[in-house]
This record gives C-alpha cells, sequence and structure tokens, in this order.
C-alpha cells in the first residue's frame, strides 16, 4: 500500500503525540509526584489518559481515512487533532502552572473530541 501525503503527515503526527504521551506520563509519575497533591495528580493523569485514548484513535481514524477517503473522515482527524491537544494541555498546565483559569478552555477540548468523533461516525456511515 501506498500511503499518501496526508496519511503520512497524520501517521507522523499521531506517532509523536504518541511518543510524547510517554513522556509526559513518565514525567508526571517521577517528577511532578513530590510536588503536586493527589488532587491536581488526578487532573494531570486525566490528561495523559485521553492524549492516550484519543492517539489510539487517531490512530484507528488514519486507518479508516486510508480505506475510504472521504473529507469528513479527514475533517474528523484534525477535529480529534485538536480537541486532545486543547483538553489535554489544558490539563497539564492547569496542574504544573497552579492556573485554575486555564481549565476553563479545557471543555472546548472535550466538545471537539465529542463532534470529531461523531463526524467520523458520519463519514464513515455516509456513501
Amino acid at each position: 500500500m501506498i500511503l499518501n501525503n496526508r496519511i503520512k503527515k497524520f501517521l507522523a503526527i499521531a506517532s509523536f503525540m504518541m511518543a510524547l504521551g510517554i513522556a509526559l506520563g513518565a514525567f508526571g509519575a517521577h517528577g511532578l509526584k513530590s510536588i503536586l497533591d493527589e488532587h491536581m495528580m488526578n487532573i494531570y493523569h486525566t490528561g495523559v489518559e485521553y492524549q492516550f485514548y484519543n492517539t489510539l484513535g487517531l490512530f484507528a481514524g488514519i486507518f479508516i481515512y486510508s480505506l475510504k477517503p472521504e473529507k469528513r473522515i479527514y475533517i474528523s482527524l484534525w477535529l480529534i487533532l485538536i480537541g486532545m491537544i486543547i483538553f489535554s494541555f489544558s490539563l497539564y498546565f492547569l496542574t504544573i502552572l497552579n492556573m485554575p483559569i486555564i481549565g476553563a478552555i479545557t471543555p472546548i477540548g472535550g466538545t471537539l473530541l465529542i463532534i470529531a468523533w461523531l463526524t467520523l461516525c458520519y463519514g464513515i456511515l455516509k456513501d
């Protein structure tokens, strides 16, 4: 199978996001454990979890897009990526910088993720 540039780009991005998720998870477990209280560690961990889940989902979406290169599916890949970054990174910054106001944008990321997955669903079903 020959991969087009869009698929290659998203595979590289997803691979980077997975590596970054592992690094941020390790940083949280080893570097932040003595700094953050249990509540803030749980928030940080939620960011890592969602980054992992949605990165795995991004890989699945890329596979689906390679089988069915539909515009809605391509848009859903971008929405997954943007939503994941907004959601997870707002939680990272909220905990590391101790700035609760940053948490106000977390729901924007979550909403984008919901829209992304529904867009993917629609793109798969639509002929």
